[in-house]
């Protein structure tokens, strides 16, 4: 059986569940018909514990239950044999939990609980547990891994301390870039933000006394010639080249997703470049990652980051990459498909 943790709204896992069906799976739900196939459950975590009941009870002798009941069906864990942390939602109390922090108790309760599962099943995962991304995703941690590997990779320093700044300022002759430890959103002044990869001025260098209230990422600005978006899924390797020269909005950053100026399509990445990405992710304790790269005009390839758990829907509809089907496979075989 095939377990896809999801939210209900994600594309991904639609894309990737129609590649299951072309290989015969079946969804088990109310919404689909059953087949003779592999069975594949799609729940969302954000209905734990408000819709969903899960129990794990252990016999004095060493036997042990564990079971999910989604409210359609009641599934045994024990027969799960692959598990797809795509985009999963948080666990969420019941509406009528009210109070705050009766909420926050049972949102933490349920979190350990499913983390205490997750640990118990003997299935394969893709990226991996959440602890996993978790620890993968840390750029300290793989950044420090890529460098070990052989990457290249700019001179990097994580700071908080102000005269760090100018002191990378001056090192990189003016041409120094800030960048977030994560790219979460957050707010201010109740509007949603997010912090992009920020090209430091002398004006930033009057106010770096502000430096002090968070770390930053500071790197010399690497030229360009593309970027690349690299997918990792168990031994495959995919990557696109990402054009942003004819955008302003996009060409420090293309999260800006300028769509009408960056042009996208397949790159045939050097097989060592290749061979080290998909080292990179399995030393850091995955079977899924995206990682971002740079190609320089002189054609080197210089290592930004690994996104744990990042997005590739721009790899296959933008640049005609099957990653989706290489998702499946993953799911069906293992890497005995790559």
């Amino acid at each position: 059986m095939i377990l896809i943790l999801s939210n209900r709204e994600d594309g991904a896992a639609e894309r990737v569940l129609a590649a299951l069906t072309r290989r015969g799976a079946r969804l088990m739900g109310q919404d689909r018909a059953d087949g003779d196939g592999m069975p594949v459950v799609w729940w969302d975590p954000g209905e734990f514990p408000r819709e969903s009941r899960i129990t794990a009870a252990f016999g004095g002798t060493g036997g042990r239950r564990l079971l999910l009941d989604t409210g359609a069906r009641t599934i045994d864990l024990a027969d799960v044999t692959a598990v797809w942390r795509s985009r999963p939602s948080a666990p969420a109390p019941a509406e009528a939990v009210a109070d705050p922090a009766h909420r926050a108790y049972a949102a933490v309760q349920a979190e350990l609980m499913l983390d205490g599962v997750w640990s118990l099943l003997p299935a394969r995962w893709l990226p991996g547990r959440r602890a996993d991304e978790l620890r993968a995703h840390n750029k300290l941690f793989h950044l420090a891994r890529a460098i070990e590997l052989g990457f290249t990779v700019a001179d990097t320093t994580f700071t908080n301390d102000p005269a760090e700044l100018a002191d990378a300022y001056e090192a990189a002759e003016g041409r120094l870039v800030a960048k977030q430890l994560t790219a979460e959103a957050f707010r201010i002044d109740g509007a949603q933000h997010r912090a992009y990869t920020t090209v430091i001025t002398r004006r930033h260098l009057t106010s770096r006394h502000r430096l002090r209230h968070a770390p930053v990422i500071l790197q010399p600005y690497v030229d360009k010639s593309v970027e690349l978006r690299v997918i990792v899924v168990g031994r495959r390797v995919f990557a696109a080249q990402i054009d942003v020269s004819a955008s302003r909005m996009a060409r420090d950053d293309s999260r800006h997703y300028d769509t009408d100026r960056v042009a996208y399509g397949p790159y045939d990445l050097p097989a060592e470049v290749a061979r080290r990405c998909a080292r990179l992710v399995a030393d850091v304790g995955l079977t899924y990652a995206a990682l971002d790269l740079i190609v320089t005009p002189g054609g080197d390839h210089v290592f930004l980051e690994l996104n744990s758990n990042g997005a590739w829907g721009l790899v296959e509809l933008w640049a005609g990459l099957p990653v989706s089907d290489a998702i499946a496979d993953w799911l069906m075989n293992g890497d005995k498909s790559s």
